[in-house]
């Protein structure tokens, strides 16, 4: 068995800006082992811990789908040491990984129904994952219609922008994207993700809804697709926020009896209803 605390040693191939405020990179990694890229397998909604030699190591959400075989994506906040390291680091340097963990969205769950996608921000991550897995040729016969609402604060916090312009052409899913605030040259959406949902919302008969954003996004979404009438067994969503360890072992993400980073980061409503209220 593979042990869980020692990293995979992988190679930035790609780093790159996602946002005009500089706050989010994303790092393409590739694997140095042909028999570490070969026992790697994860689906959408998996993390891993990624570390800085000598500085340490953070949760991150994978973005890549499994399908891209080859690598794997990280989208980076900004926001401590480790992090700023990692928004530092030059194509070709070393980091390591430890993943899969956690579990994952129920793709086997999603299969025959449609499915809707609500994401915000930097949460988007898992979510382009859980949307170009669906993509794949060979996979998007597996569910049926696909809805996709993505939001920022403004134009230039998108991510994936260039793939979010592509699927947006495709006739075999609905994509809108919507910010708080256009500028000169937005010719999309305005508003709030909670409020667009409202008007962009597929019927909640036989569809799936993936809710994942920042804390204040979702408070307000969940509302919205209960008045929707999306059960609360159709309804998933991560709390990644809350990932440390990976492993279960400090303890720092356990609400009630599951811990995060083990018993999630995915979640249905119905699963967090039973758990204790928080604040």
């Amino acid at each position: 068995m593979k042990n869980p605390y020692l990293p995979i040693p992988m190679m930035v191939k790609k780093a790159f800006m996602e946002t005009t405020d500089r706050m989010l990179r994303t790092l393409e990694l590739t694997f140095q082992k042909e028999e570490d890229q070969k026992a790697f397998e994860f689906i959408p909604g998996q993390f891993c811990e990624l570390s800085s030699f000598g500085k340490g190591e953070a949760p991150f959400g994978i973005a890549s789908s499994p399908t891209e075989n080859g690598s794997l994506k990280f989208t980076i906040n900004r926001a401590g040491m480790v992090t700023t390291t990692l928004h530092h680091i030059e194509e070709g340097e070393e980091v390591g990984i430890r993943g899969p963990l956690g579990n994952g969205y129920p793709i086997d769950l999603f299969k025959g129904h449609n499915l809707l996608v609500v994401g915000g921000g930097f949460a988007f991550t898992t979510l382009r994952s859980l949307i170009a897995y669906f993509l794949e040729p060979e996979h998007r016969s597996l569910i049926r219609e696909i809805t996709v609402l993505y939001g920022a604060r403004m134009p230039g916090l998108l991510l994936y922008k260039e793939e979010l312009q592509e699927w947006s052409k495709r006739d075999d899913m609905k994509v809108v994207v919507t910010v708080d605030v256009g500028d000169q040259g937005w010719k999309g959406t305005v508003g709030l993700v909670p409020n667009v949902l409202k008007e962009v919302a597929p019927s909640s008969e036989d569809t799936y809804a993936v809710v994942c954003g920042p804390p204040i996004m979702i408070r307000f979404t969940l509302p919205q697709l209960k008045a929707l009438q999306f059960p609360d067994e159709r309804i998933y969503t991560s709390l990644e926020r809350r990932m440390k360890c990976g492993v279960g072992k400090c303890g720092r993400c356990n609400i009630g009896h599951l811990y995060v980073c083990k018993d999630g980061p995915v979640f249905s409503l119905e699963q967090l209803n039973i758990l204790p209220k928080e604040g």
